[in-house]
């Protein structure tokens, strides 16, 4: 079987897996304990929120280590607004419309409980929001402006730089949800000009249940979870070390590999794509031509369903997948794709195909097995 769902999850790296080990069976021990084998826990700890702030461009006490991306997302969204809303009264947040559920569901919660005024500043047929859009949105009582670097389902992304430069020119804080973006974009958030950036450990070969949330100690931000204060108070609860030096190695990992892989993908993936436009009728690109990620490729294929799409090609022995996995099992279109003007019905043909660092051979036959794939669903199999 041939996986490029690789925006879903990743499997595991060996050297991740033995990096965590340790942790799971001889140095077990509580971090919060004040024994020798807390201790060793505590120290690990230390180690891996160094690592991930490194590759940051934060301080190590800005490092706040979540279940993954989605709480990674849900405290910054949540913990920052309600924070800015205490300490100011700002009760207005920015974001788009094709962010991740994680975003839009932290946005309509702070707009049902707390009476948040909420803007979805507009995106082009790409999938592009302008600088100019999300300036133009600002006002004086945003707490927060929260956007992807770079979509989960068409791979677009963001000039987050410049979006950074409008937000700061007002003194509004900008969180970035970089959980698809690490490992193929740099996570500098000194380059981006960021306050907040949330990863995942899961797209970067770490388990499952691990992730980290990036945010400058001026930022003002309340904790979702109470208890025993760990993480500087930001997220109680007993530390998963073992998860945290899991995400640390395999982000060390993926920084080191980042620009040849890029590079490398990036060519087979446009190859790719000419391959399946050229083979498809009716075949389109969804996302930004340009400005998208390197592993990212997708497609609407007018006249089919994206899930019989599927099914045929796990036939061929293919396995992708037709947006989020979040949003799997939905009946309703792509959210994403439906904000960038595709109507719904053409919406429910999407197929994505996501490649990971490893891939070095073109991807012919795959394109094959599209087009295969295809005619028998718009023939009727």
């Amino acid at each position: 079987m041939l996986y490029f769902d690789n925006a879903a999850t990743t499997p595991v790296r060996p050297e991740v897996l033995e990096a965590m080990m340790p942790y799971l069976t001889r140095w077990f021990g509580n971090a919060s304990s004040h024994h020798t084998m807390g201790e060793a826990a505590a120290e690990a700890l230390t180690d891996a929120r160094r690592r991930v702030a490194r590759v940051l461009g934060m301080r190590a006490v800005d490092v706040v280590f979540t279940s993954g991306g989605t709480e990674a997302n849900n405290l910054a969204v949540k913990g920052i607004a309600i924070a800015a809303l205490q300490h100011r009264g700002a009760r207005h947040l920015v974001t788009t419309p094709i962010e991740h559920e994680s975003i839009l569901e932290s946005a309509d919660y702070l707009a049902r409980v707390h009476g948040f005024d909420v803007t979805r500043a507009p995106v082009d047929a790409f999938g592009r929001v302008t600088p100019d859009a999300v300036a133009s949105a600002l006002r004086d009582d945003t707490a927060l402006v929260s956007i992807g670097y770079a979509n989960n389902e068409v791979g677009t992304v963001q000039d987050i730089a410049a979006i950074a430069a409008a937000t700061r020119a007002r003194g509004i804080p900008f969180h970035v949800d970089a959980v698809q973006a690490a490992g193929w974009l740099s996570l500098s958030t000194a380059e981006l000009g960021v306050d907040a950036i949330s990863i995942a450990g899961h797209k970067l070969g770490a388990p499952k249940g691990t992730g980290a949330l990036g945010v400058r100690g001026r930022i003002p931000l309340e904790p979702l979870m109470h208890g025993g204060g760990q993480e500087r108070g930001r997220r109680s609860g007993t530390e998963d070390v073992a998860g945290a030096v899991a995400l640390a190695t395999a982000l060390d990992l993926a920084e080191g590999e980042r620009v040849e892989a890029a590079a490398r993908v990036s060519r087979l993936r446009d190859a790719f794509i000419g391959r399946v436009l050229d083979l498809v009728p009716s075949a389109a690109l969804t996302g930004d031509p340009v400005h998208r990620l390197p592993g990212t490729a997708s497609f609407t294929f007018a006249g089919t369903s994206g899930e019989a799409v599927l099914l045929e090609l796990e036939r061929r022995g293919v396995v992708s997948s037709s947006g989020s996995a979040c949003a799997a099992g939905s009946d309703e279109p792509s959210h994403v794709l439906v904000a960038m003007g595709i109507a719904p019905e053409l919406a429910q043909t999407a197929v994505r195909f996501t490649f990971s660092h490893e891939l070095r051979e073109p991807l012919d036959a795959i394109a094959d097995a599209i087009s295969a794939s295809v005619t028998a669903v718009r023939s009727g199999g």
